[in-house]
């Protein structure tokens, strides 16, 4: 074989391990951003399963609570103010500005949240199973 072929085999090998690793890199990186996207679906789940739940434990809460109108008001408020910040992030997940607006949101709401909770478990001199005769 001459040196002239040698070369060109040789030469032909090398862009040949060159275009697998390059094709390798551009197919991790598809990987990696359907990862992304699926992670950010997996949170997106949870997130509206928890936004949907809010309203029954609301008008669960209603009737016990007539008289906290305001922490119930805060609640829904603070609900709507996550799904709207949800929202904008599912549209774009790489937007750094919504990921901080839905972070402050979900941390609103879960206080709010907290709120309600410690409203509703501490019993009242009223409640008839509490009542002790």
């Amino acid at each position: 074989m001459s040196p002239v072929i040698i070369t060109l085999l040789v030469l032909l090998g090398v862009g040949l391990l060159l275009a697998l690793w390059l094709m390798g890199i551009y197919n991790g990186l598809v990987v990696a951003g359907n990862r992304f996207k699926n992670a950010f679906a997996q949170i997106d789940v949870q997130l509206k399963r928890r936004y949907e739940l809010i309203p029954n434990l609301v008008e669960a809460v209603k009737g016990y609570m007539g008289h906290e109108r305001e922490t119930l008001d805060a609640v829904i408020k603070a609900r709507n103010s996550a799904m709207a910040a949800e929202q904008k992030v599912a549209a774009n997940p790489s937007d750094p500005a919504a990921m901080r607006e839905l972070n402050q949101a979900e941390a609103q709401l879960g206080g709010t949240l907290r709120r309600l909770f410690a409203r509703t478990s501490r019993p009242t001199r009223t409640c008839s199973p509490c009542r002790r005769s």
